[in-house]
């Protein structure tokens, strides 16, 4: 299946970052914007010194999984792919066991829980946290893909956090508003127009900005040469009632991951007394009870992952 023009059309509309989020919560105009092209772009969402402690943090991710080797064993938190220039770390995934509180902080920020709220409803469930990145000098194409594919009786997104400017020509992503309504074949997509499908829009982002994507955007990014380094903290959040009837986890994986708000609104208020924070509307039959054993609630692992729509591989392990 070919993306049709007419689902690409958006090309010439602004991003709807332009009108500022009310209490942190997604304007009627932002989610309109989301459901109808795929995508929102949030201006300036991250507060500077969360920012500030999110890169320096990512620092640490980095060359933790890059000391376990050059070249070294693709895992469940570190992941290594094969580029012209060797093996090369791309991937840091459950980011809240890795040392560094930011992530927790970011989780539990107004700015993410208010995204998450807006999009999934009171019930929302963080599934994935992650740090994708490209180093200096590594330029490989990330190819078109849907992230998951799934029957979209409910919203599945992510929250895109920028930890570094990302340019026109300097292999920025580029996205496909509209495609996120249906199963794309992105083979015959690659095939018939490489990088310039009709009505791709290909953003540029800033430091502290966020990019809100649904699961089933097509999306990717072209090889660039003598990049600069770009970070990426991936959040994505499901609705519990999606989990609950589609899986591919269980009510046991929903009670885990819940847990992670807990402590990340913890975290946030730790870093921002006075201040107010996330009000937490969850139903009360899913509020999470903490165990005493913090360090272990910190990773929640996955074991099965909803397939998405590549070319190359059929699905993806996030």
């Amino acid at each position: 299946m070919t993306l049709p023009t007419s689902s690409l059309a958006s090309a010439g509309l602004p991003d709807a970052a332009a009108i500022p989020s009310r209490d942190h919560r997604l304007t009627p105009d932002e989610v309109a914007h989301f459901d109808e092209h795929g995508y929102v772009i949030l201006r300036d969402r991250i507060r500077p010194a969360l920012l500030e402690r999110l890169q320096r943090a990512s620092e640490r991710w980095i060359a933790d999984g890059q000391a376990r080797g050059e070249g070294g064993a693709d895992d469940g938190d570190y992941n290594w792919a094969s580029r012209p220039s060797g093996r090369v770390l791309y991937r840091v995934n459950y980011l809240h066991n890795k040392g560094e509180s930011a992530s927790l902080e970011l989780l539990g920020s107004p700015e993410m829980l208010g995204i998450a709220e807006s999009l999934a409803g009171a019930d929302f469930v963080p599934t994935y946290e992650s740090l994708v990145f490209k180093n200096t000098g590594d330029g490989a194409p990330i190819d078109w893909h849907q992230d998951a594919v799934h029957p979209r009786n409910h919203r599945i997104f992510n929250v895109d956090v920028y930890l570094d400017e990302s340019r026109k020509g300097a292999g920025s992503l580029r996205v496909a508003p509209g495609s996120q309504k249906h199963i794309v074949d992105v083979c015959d997509l690659q095939e018939r127009y490489g990088w310039d499908a009709p009505g791709v829009v290909q953003t540029e982002l800033n430091p502290g900005d966020v990019l809100v994507h649904d699961v089933m955007l097509v999306h990717g990014s072209e090889a660039t040469i003598a990049n600069k380094l770009r970070r990426t903290i991936y959040y994505e959040f499901r609705p519990a009632q999606q989990i609950l009837e589609e899986g591919p986890w269980d009510a046991s994986f929903i009670e885990q991951r819940l847990r992670l708000v807990s402590l990340g609104i913890d975290e946030w208020r730790r870093h921002h007394p006075g201040d107010e924070g996330f009000r937490w509307n969850i139903a009360p039959a899913l509020r999470p009870i903490l165990s005493d054993d913090v360090e272990a609630e910190l990773k929640v692992a996955h074991g099965v992952h909803t397939p998405g729509s590549w070319c190359s591989a059929g699905s993806v392990t996030m």
